[in-house]
């Protein structure tokens, strides 16, 4: 399949983090998600019920990454990875998450892991 749907740089302020001060005051994190569908039922249709609704795909992972608290944001993808996947017309999602205010030893840009699941 090669219809997508793609969402990209979700923000969302959170708490995730495995130091204490992470979990305290929160940070920016920004959330990409790319869902293999078959888009054709909503590209003949021109029916939105006909496919993921993609304003309430980006509200549903922002309230699960912001409203969960995990130590590390490999399991904020999982969790993301899941919520995309419960809804069965989706037949594989890549989800990347962003922590751009990662503590580090050294100066970054960003720090971002990649998960990708299949139906």
């Amino acid at each position: 399949m090669t219809d997508q749907i793609v969402l990209r740089g979700i923000e969302v302020w959170a708490r995730h983090g495995v130091y204490a001060e992470e979990r305290r005051r929160g940070q920016r994190f920004l959330v990409d998600v790319v869902a293999d569908v078959d888009l054709s039922p909503a590209g003949t249709s021109d029916d939105l019920a006909a496919t993921v609704d993609y304003g309430e795909l980006a509200r549903a992972v922002h309230d699960r990454v912001a409203g969960e608290r995990w130590d590390l944001i490999e399991r904020v993808a999982e969790r993301v990875a899941e919520l995309v996947l419960g809804d069965r017309r989706v037949r594989a999602v890549e989800v990347t998450v962003h922590k751009p205010q990662a503590p580090m030893p050294v100066t970054v840009a960003d720090v971002a892991v990649v998960v990708r699941r299949f139906r």
